[in-house]
C-alpha cells in the first residue's frame, strides 16, 4: 500500500469542521425538544375519547415510522414548495427531523404512560389526590423513568441521522466533510475524522445520559 496519509491537509479546515459540529448539535437540540412536544400531544391524542383524533393520530405516527426519513425530507424541502410553503436546507431539516422525531417519541410516551398499573392510579384517587396531583406524584417520575433510557437512545439517533439533512444542503458536520473531501481529495483521511467525531459526541452525550440517569432515579434524595 503505497498511500501517504496526510491529516495535515485538514487542518485549514478546522473551522469548517466546528462549524459543522455545532450546527450538528443545533439541529439534534433543537428537533429533540419539538418532537418531544410533538410526542407529547400525539401521545394524548393516541388515547383520546374522540375517534377522529385518535385516528389522526395513529395515522401520523405510522405514516412518519413507516417510511424513509430521507423521503420525508425531500417532501419538506422539494415537494412542499409546490404548494407555496418553501422553507431553507436548514429550517425544512428541523421540520423533517422533528415531525419523524415526534412520531417515535409519541410512541415511547404511551408505552411509558401506559407501564403504570391502573390500581396505582386508583389508589391515588382512593386516598384523596385530585387527578393532577395523581398524575403528579404517582404516574409521572415512573412514566419518566421507564421512558428516559428511550429517549435518550432517540437523542443518539437523532444525531447520527443529521447526516442525511446534508442532501438538501444543510451545512452540518456531514455536509462539510464532503466539502473539505472535494477540496483536499483526502477521502479516508476526512471521514476517518468526521467519523471520530460523531463517536466522541455520541459517546458525551451517552455518558451525560447516564449521570443525568443516575442522579435523577438512582441516587433520588428521599422525600
Amino acid at each position: 500500500m503505497n498511500y501517504n496519509f496526510k491529516f495535515s491537509a485538514l487542518l485549514p479546515y478546522t473551522d469548517d469542521i466546528v462549524q459543522g459540529a455545532l450546527l450538528t448539535l443545533y439541529l439534534s437540540v433543537v428537533t429533540m425538544c419539538i418532537g418531544l412536544m410533538i410526542g407529547g400531544v400525539v401521545a394524548v391524542g393516541r388515547n383520546s375519547p374522540v375517534a377522529a383524533i385518535r385516528v389522526a393520530a395513529r395515522v401520523y405516527v405510522e405514516t412518519l415510522r413507516n417510511t424513509p426519513l430521507l423521503v420525508q425530507l425531500f417532501i419538506v424541502f422539494f415537494g412542499l414548495p409546490t404548494l407555496g410553503i418553501r422553507f431553507g436546507a436548514n429550517a425544512a431539516a428541523i421540520v423533517a427531523l422533528s415531525l419523524n422525531v415526534g412520531a417515535y417519541a409519541a410512541e415511547i410516551f404511551r408505552a411509558g404512560i401506559e407501564s403504570i398499573h391502573r390500581s396505582q392510579v386508583e389508589s391515588g384517587r382512593s386516598l384523596g389526590l385530585t387527578a393532577y396531583q395523581t398524575f403528579r406524584h404517582v404516574v409521572l417520575f415512573q412514566a419518566v423513568k421507564a421512558v428516559y433510557p428511550a429517549l435518550a437512545s432517540q437523542f443518539v439517533l437523532l444525531l447520527l441521522a443529521t447526516s442525511v439533512v446534508s442532501s438538501i444542503g444543510a451545512t452540518e458536520l456531514f455536509h462539510e466533510a464532503a466539502f473539505i473531501e472535494s477540496r483536499t481529495f483526502r477521502s479516508f483521511e476526512v471521514y476517518a475524522l468526521i467519523t471520530l467525531s460523531y463517536l466522541v459526541m455520541t459517546l458525551a452525550f451517552r455518558g451525560l445520559f447516564a449521570g443525568i440517569y443516575w442522579a435523577a432515579f438512582v441516587r433520588r434524595p428521599a422525600r
